[in-house]
């Protein structure tokens, strides 16, 4: 049992407050990390997962110790940040953002072709272009470490279904990286 989770033992405000420390210690570049695999947008990801631990030690007292506290945190960040997804504020700042890349994306392509890009930054833009459900498995299993059982449980999908989307998400980033190359 880490210190996170021994502190979700304690009532007392003030170990409340420790505890959202710790949290914040322990998995706050993480959460974080996830959540931009989502919106792709630095400061968008931090509000977001400031709200996310806001919410989670609200829901402090939800915690049931049935999976361990990055897990319920990662499910929590989860749940937040597709909710996020959904929401008319997102759909309208993408919008708008859109249209303003779209208007400096010629300057910048140009510039672009001439800049020679690291590997590890292709292959995390390769990731960041995937599909949503295939980008998720993505990150958890090789940024994260996740196990395809770990993610299948806080996923709550079939672990099956977890190996056959990272086998097409392999697939899809070798034939992006690919057509990088070939342009």
């Amino acid at each position: 049992m880490d210190r996170v989770e021994r502190f979700t033992n304690h009532q007392s405000v003030s170990s409340q407050y420790e505890l959202l420390d710790e949290m914040m210690d322990c998995y706050g570049q993480a959460i974080q990390q996830l959540v931009y695999t989502y919106v792709k947008d630095y400061a968008t990801a931090e509000d977001l997962t400031q709200e996310i631990f806001i919410k989670a030690f609200k829901k402090l007292h939800t915690f049931r110790h049935q999976a361990s506290v990055k897990t319920w945190l990662f499910r929590i960040a989860m749940n937040h940040f597709k909710d996020y997804l959904k929401s008319w504020h997102y759909r309208q700042i993408v919008l708008d953002n859109d249209f303003v890349h779209n208007t400096i994306a010629n300057e910048v392509q140009i510039e672009q072709r001439f800049m020679q890009q690291s590997e590890e930054k292709r292959l995390a833009n390769a990731v960041l272009k995937l599909p949503l459900a295939y980008r998720e498995v993505v990150y958890l299993y090789y940024y994260e470490e996740w196990t395809t059982r770990e993610i299948s449980q806080m996923t709550q999908k079939n672990e099956n279904t977890i190996k056959k989307r990272l086998n097409r998400a392999r697939k899809l980033i070798k034939n992006l990286l690919s057509q990088e190359e070939s342009e």
